[in-house]
């Protein structure tokens, strides 16, 4: 049966074949995974109040992407704009760090692959929706004007054509290649730092996060700095506070990080990159209990980024992370 001919009683059916690559776009525009799904679940019931009118010039599938663009643009025009603890201004010294918190609207969300990567047996186009999931590239996207935004990701993440893209947005072809080129040159000058995807991990990067797990729950701090990049980035939303290069990074473990020392990290993925659930020592002295979730940015063999997601409470289940060890 095709889109076309969808009848209502089908119509959750046919729509839940778009689920995963409309939240994906969805957190590309809102740069958080709680959004997006929120943003998917709002596009789902206005298709169905709104079904009626739909008269099959286009695709089911496209009119779920106008439907979602909008309630997307609704929300950017509410003023939302996601980031990360670089965006608000140079690194902290460990010696000086202060831990400003902020709230939870401000940050950058990761989010789990098999909410955002659609399943295809294609290795190009699974690498492409890696990359455009990573977090150093949705935060780039926060950068841009919503419109601009909604057309990037279309035309380059998604592939669409230019007309295609100008039916949905109501626009012109002139005015969407337009929004692209300045896109792209705001995204150019945000020089978005390059970190490989690794899922499924090659034998480098399995050794290095085996390297990387065993130093930490060792918390062999000396080990553990000398598989970072000499200028990783540490930072742990929702404090705004971020730190570069090994020795401020080493001395921030053994300083204000110390209750991290014992333990234990369970594997999973985010964003396209591989990621940790991190159990601290529980205080009653049995167990272990939540206390981030780590997510790794690899590049040339190193890490050069250590990003810790403290709001457990948000992202364990999330990710289907247990609640203690």
């Amino acid at each position: 049966m095709s889109d076309l001919a969808t009848t209502p009683p089908d119509l959750d059916a046919a729509m839940d074949r778009y689920r995963v690559e409309l939240t994906g776009y969805c957190y590309r525009m809102l740069g958080s995974a709680f959004d997006a799904e929120d943003a998917v679940q709002d596009t789902y019931i206005r298709a169905w109040r709104a079904y009626e009118k739909f008269e099959g010039r286009s695709s089911l599938r496209s009119w779920l992407y106008r439907i979602a663009t909008n309630v997307c643009l609704d929300l950017l025009n509410a003023g939302n704009k996601r980031a990360r603890p670089m965006d608000f201004g140079a690194p902290q010294h460990q010696a000086s760090a202060v831990l400003n918190e902020r709230p939870e609207v401000t940050w950058l969300e990761p989010v789990p692959d098999g909410r955002v990567l659609p399943q295809t047996a294609d290795p190009a186009e699974l690498a492409l929706a890696k990359e455009s999931v990573r977090l150093a590239f949705v935060a780039a996207l926060q950068h841009l004007p919503a419109k601009q935004r909604a057309v990037l990701i279309l035309r380059e993440v998604l592939a669409w054509k230019a007309e295609e893209v100008a039916q949905l947005l109501e626009t012109t072809v002139a005015s969407v290649n337009s929004a692209l080129q300045r896109a792209r040159a705001t995204l150019s000058g945000q020089r978005v730092r390059a970190s490989e995807a690794a899922d499924p991990l090659d034998a480098a990067q399995a050794e290095l996060l085996g390297r990387y797990l065993s130093a930490f729950e060792a918390y062999d701090i000396t080990r553990l700095t000398a598989l970072l990049h000499e200028d990783a980035v540490l930072s742990m939303p929702p404090f705004d506070l971020w730190l570069r290069g090994h020795a401020d990074i080493a001395a921030w473990h053994l300083d204000q990080g110390i209750g991290c020392k014992g333990s234990r990290l369970l594997p999973t993925t985010a964003n396209g990159m591989p990621a940790f659930g991190q159990y601290r020592p529980a205080p009653s002295g049995t167990g272990h209990v939540p206390w981030a979730l780590q997510v790794l940015e690899i590049s040339d063999g190193k890490i050069v980024g250590l990003n810790a997601f403290l709001d457990t409470a948000r992202w364990f289940p999330l990710f289907g992370l247990p609640e203690q060890l």
